[in-house]
């Protein structure tokens, strides 16, 4: 019987705890497909994504730094991908063509609101970073009716840009800004928001946070999507504020793109549990 195939493109995925999650859902539901790390440069990516078109392969994940850079080299993305501007999945079709979708943003609003108690709407919220996992909350968070979204990136036209292509992807029209981190409207923003979202990659190392402990208000929900202990949580709960990590967004934009390459309803409750007992390991 022909195993088939799923994995994780990006640079680096070495700490990648996706396939335990997707490798005991196939195993719980007797699938006979594998999932795995296929770490890829930015120069290597069109070869991999042409890869993907073979029979034997369902699909894949993309992580940073592709989620970008991938979508023209995809036959056609699904309509929410397309508004968002980034691609977090892809699914080979029956003729072999490839889709672009984007579980992130579903899997950001069900995080915040089943994990955190925590409704974003009517709220003010500030999204730490421009990459592809910013434009999904930021689209997500826009479609929900927040009422002031602040992204704060070093490249201030990359954070133009993403406000630009949410906004026009929706018929709400928040209060908006982009603001570089020296900014000096920064800390007033910070201490005024609801929740502030790390889409960044910082957090991977442990010294490593995009915003200094002593900004963070005790009143706000800090939502780090790293899913491993970070500085950047360490420091919101010393100030007193509410704290999330990524665990709950990574297993359920995992289990929305599974369904999208099995047909089949994703274990959600194996997944969680695959997921811890790999990120007890890994910690």
């Amino acid at each position: 019987m022909s195993i088939a195939l799923a994995g994780v493109i990006g640079d680096p995925v070495s700490h990648s705890l996706s396939p335990f999650l997707h490798n005991a859902a196939f195993e719980h539901l007797g699938i006979a497909a594998r999932y795995e790390r296929w770490h890829t440069s930015s120069a290597e990516l069109p070869a991999r994504i042409a890869s993907l078109r073979a029979p034997h392969v369902l699909g894949a994940n993309v992580t940073l730094p592709h989620k970008i850079a991938v979508v023209p080299l995809l036959d056609r993305l699904d309509p929410q991908a397309a508004q968002i501007g980034a691609v977090n999945t892809i699914v080979r079709l029956p003729d072999g063509q490839l889709e672009g979708g984007n579980t992130d943003a579903p899997a950001t609003i069900v995080t915040l609101r089943e994990d955190a108690g925590f409704d974003p709407a009517g709220k003010r919220v500030v999204i730490l970073g421009a990459s592809g996992a910013a434009r999904a909350a930021a689209y997500a968070l826009i479609a929900v009716r927040i009422s002031a979204l602040t992204v704060i990136n070093r490249t201030l036209e990359r954070a133009e840009e993403l406000l630009a292509d949410v906004l026009a992807s929706s018929d709400d029209d928040p209060h908006l800004r982009a603001l570089t981190p020296d900014d000096p409207d920064v800390p007033e923003t910070i201490g005024a928001a609801d929740v502030i979202i790390n889409a960044t990659s910082l957090g991977w190392r442990p010294d490593e946070t995009p915003l200094p402990g002593h900004m963070i208000p005790a009143t706000a929900l800090v939502f780090d999507m790293v899913y491993q202990p970070t500085r950047l949580l360490r420091e919101a709960a010393k100030a007193g504020a509410s704290t999330l990590d990524g665990r709950g967004m990574l297993v359920r934009q995992a289990a929305l793109s599974f369904e999208r390459w099995t047909g089949v309803p994703a274990p959600l409750a194996v997944m969680f549990a695959a997921f811890d007992r790999a990120r007890t390991v890994a910690v």
